[in-house]
Order: C-alpha cells, then sequence, then structure tokens
C-alpha cells in the first residue's frame, strides 16, 4: 500500500444528547442540515477539498443511518482502492470486545489502521461541526513551525469562552497552558476539536495513556496536557471562518435558520469549496397555484399546496393546501396535512402533521419534561411521528420518535409539555 503522507481520523460515534429526540435514534453527526445534508457532510467535504484522499471514521453510538449515508464514500470522491474511507467501528479483539472509552482510546483502537497507512501525520477531526475549512494550510503551518502537535483554535466572546476547551499561548503561538473549561478564562481561543500531530509522537502518547487506568483517554484531558507537561512543541492555528457547533436545540434551528438569509453567515453556495452529499433520487421540487414561498429554502421532490416563510423544507416534504409554515425546520419526507398552522418547529423526517393542526402556538413555558435540552420556544417532533387531526401543540413541547394518533390522550399539549414514549436516550 502506498504511503500517506497524512491520514485523517473523523470522530463520528457522539450521541449528541443535547439535541434530545433528534439523536434518539441516530447519532449527532448524522442529523439532517441546511436543506439536503447532514452534519457530516461538511467535515468529508473538508477533506477531499483539502487534498485528504484517506479518512477513517470512527462510528459508535446508533451508527446505522450514519453508515448507511456514508456507504463507499463516493460522493466525496473517496472510494478509492488505496485510501478512501474506511468505517472504524469498535470490535471484538481476542481477549474481549470494549466501546470506545474516550476520543483517544477510539484512536488507540485503531492504531493498526494508521500503521497500514504508515503517515507522517495525523489529523483527529469531529464529525458534528459546520465549517468549512482548508486542512491543506493548516498541515503546512503544522510543517513550517516543526510542531509536535498542532490545534485549531478560534476567537469566541469572553463570557463564553468557560464552554469550551481554552488554549493560553505566547506571542509565537505556542501553547503553554490548556484549560478545560475554565471559571476565569486566560484567553479566549477556544479549541475546535481539530488536531494535527506527528504519527510517531501520537503514537507513543496514546499506548503510555492506554495503560493508565486512571484516565479519562481523552485528548483534552490527558494527551494534551500530557504532551504539554513533556515541554512538546504545541502550536495553535487560528482560524477566522465560521464555525458553529449546532449541538442544541436552539443552536441547530438557528444556524439552520439563518441560511434564509439573502447574505447568511455560513455561505454553501461557493463554488471554489464545494459541500458533497449523496444526492436524493427525486424531481425537482412543484409549487403549486396556491402554494406561495417566501426566503424559504425549498429541497428537491417538495410539492408545495400552503405557504413557507423563513423555513427550510428538506427533500419530499408535501405541504398541503391551506398550510402555513413559518420559522421552522421540516425534514425529509414529512407530510403537512391541510390547514394546518407551523411556527417556529422542528419537525423530524417522515413525520405527519394532520389536517388542521397547530404548532408552535401561544406563550413559552418551560419544559416539564427535560429542561436542560428543551429550553427554548422550538416545537421539536421527532421522526416516523403522526399527529392527529386538529391537535393543538404549545411552544417548547417535544413529542417523541414512533409517535401514534393513538399514544395522544388529548388533542391539546399546552407548551413546555411533553409526550415520549420511554426507552434508551430519552
Amino acid at each position: 500500500m502506498t504511503r500517506k503522507e497524512i491520514v485523517a481520523l473523523l470522530l463520528a460515534g457522539g450521541q449528541g444528547s443535547r439535541l434530545g429526540v433528534l439523536t434518539k435514534n441516530i447519532a449527532k453527526p448524522a442529523v439532517l442540515y441546511g436543506g439536503k445534508y447532514r452534519i457530516i457532510d461538511f467535515t468529508l467535504s473538508n477533506c477531499i477539498n483539502s487534498g485528504i484522499d484517506t479518512v477513517g471514521v470512527l462510528t459508535q453510538y446508533q451508527p446505522l443511518k450514519l453508515n448507511s449515508h456514508i456507504g463507499i464514500g463516493k460522493p466525496w470522491d473517496l472510494d478509492r482502492v488505496n485510501g478512501g474511507i474506511t468505517i472504524l467501528a469498535p470490535y471484538m479483539k481476542t481477549e474481549k470486545g470494549e466501546w470506545y472509552s474516550g476520543t483517544a482510546d477510539a484512536v488507540y483502537q485503531n492504531i493498526h489502521y494508521v500503521n497500514e497507512m504508515s503517515p507522517k501525520y495525523v489529523i483527529i477531526l469531529s464529525g458534528d461541526h459546520i465549517y468549512k475549512m482548508n486542512y491543506s494550510e493548516m498541515l503546512e503551518y503544522h510543517k513550517e513551525t516543526k510542531a509536535d502537535a498542532t490545534i485549531s483554535v478560534i476567537d469566541v466572546p469572553y463570557e463564553e469562552a468557560s464552554r469550551y476547551g481554552i488554549m493560553n499561548t505566547r506571542e509565537d503561538g505556542t501553547i503553554y497552558e490548556f484549560e478545560e473549561k475554565p471559571q476565569n478564562p486566560k484567553s479566549t481561543l477556544a479549541s475546535m476539536g481539530i488536531y494535527i500531530f506527528n504519527w510517531d509522537c501520537l503514537r507513543e502518547y496514546l499506548i503510555n495513556d492506554h495503560l493508565k487506568s486512571n484516565s479519562d483517554h481523552d485528548f483534552g484531558k490527558n494527551i494534551i496536557p500530557a504532551m504539554l507537561a513533556d515541554g512538546k512543541r504545541m502550536l495553535a492555528y487560528r482560524f477566522a471562518g465560521y464555525w458553529r457547533d449546532v449541538g442544541t436545540i436552539q443552536a441547530y434551528w438557528e444556524s439552520t435558520i439563518n441560511l434564509t438569509e439573502r447574505i447568511p453567515d455560513f455561505n454553501m453556495y461557493d463554488p471554489y469549496w464545494k459541500i458533497y452529499t449523496p444526492n436524493p433520487v427525486y424531481p425537482a421540487h412543484f409549487i403549486g397555484d396556491t402554494g406561495k414561498v417566501e426566503k424559504s429554502i425549498i429541497a428537491e421532490g417538495c410539492m408545495v399546496y400552503g405557504t413557507v416563510k423563513n423555513s427550510v423544507i428538506f427533500p419530499g416534504v408535501t405541504i398541503n393546501e391551506g398550510a402555513y409554515i413559518e420559522d421552522s425546520i421540516i425534514m425529509s419526507d414529512a407530510l403537512i396535512g391541510a390547514n394546518s398552522e407551523i411556527y417556529c418547529s422542528i419537525i423530524g423526517e417522515s413525520s405527519v402533521i394532520g389536517n388542521n393542526a397547530k404548532c408552535g402556538v401561544g406563550e413559552f413555558a418551560e419544559s416539564t419534561y427535560n429542561p436542560k435540552v428543551y429550553d427554548s420556544k422550538i416545537t421539536v417532533i421527532g421522526s416516523n411521528t403522526v399527529i392527529p387531526n386538529n391537535t393543538v401543540l404549545g411552544k417548547n413541547v417535544v413529542i417523541d420518535n414512533y409517535i401514534t394518533p393513538h399514544d395522544f390522550e388529548s388533542n391539546f399539549i399546552p407548551s413546555g409539555g411533553a409526550l415520549i414514549k420511554g426507552g434508551d436516550n430519552e
């Protein structure tokens, strides 16, 4: 096998529990975004646009949808004999099988995969952020500075810095201290979870970390502090573009709805940096004689006979006559019934909103189910759910996946209410 200069390892096993029912049955990187994509598409597109053609995708939580989406990597030109894309799931070893116990452990368990490629460098990526970045420029910086490790950072507002891992640097960009979510941050340079390492160096630290029973086996908590303590040369690479963690309901909704602006914060229409994804086999969308669309994204295969304002509509959605949708995200193959009203809501894949139903109406109320996750005015309906005719849902309501009309005890769920079936990953 031809030796690769750099191999990408894409960490895509996260649950994304703060997205609630949206990630109850799928991993966060598989969540739909932007009218036709899934979140992982942005990192995969960055790889191939940066000239990185060998990518290992490390999966764990609910991988079925993600694995099906990635396939053999053809949309990203990663269906290659030499390199290409490889799904790396936890597996049974001679002695025992075990789940990945941390980000560093996930890479450690796949040391053999990297060794086969014999790269000089490894780039560690996360599959759950929205951004465009040329990794080849970061690699050049890594080489020029003769670093053992280079960590991509972004300047965040001081009041938000305590939510991130913070890199404290000298004037020449060398990192002298890493603080994990500090209460009183010394700087505002937040780690983006993008690392380039010299592979020989990283492999040594992964092996040593694996032998420590008290380690969390995490890059931020263990590997990076250990390298700093040993005096390794570590550089911060400053990134100035758009980068968003859409890991909460509010952040996901805000980032998606912003795409409907004339000049959105994140430009998906850049011809020089395309975002690739498997294309759905749908005809062009159709706007009927009673349909009206204003400042919205309408994907392939949609049939619109109602009114859509300031919303993002994914492929295969049908919006019947008299329906009114505003400030909402309607995911693939959903059906919106006649004369229904949907405000500030997220409707999951293949769900049905009955005739004359209303979603996201009334005044805001705190969630009675999980206020840490559902803490905004946004009503969230999971996938493959049917909302009966004439049902009224208030603001900040959550409806589980796979709910049927028989699960409703009333045709009214007030703001802050919930209908959850239970089971794993509530």
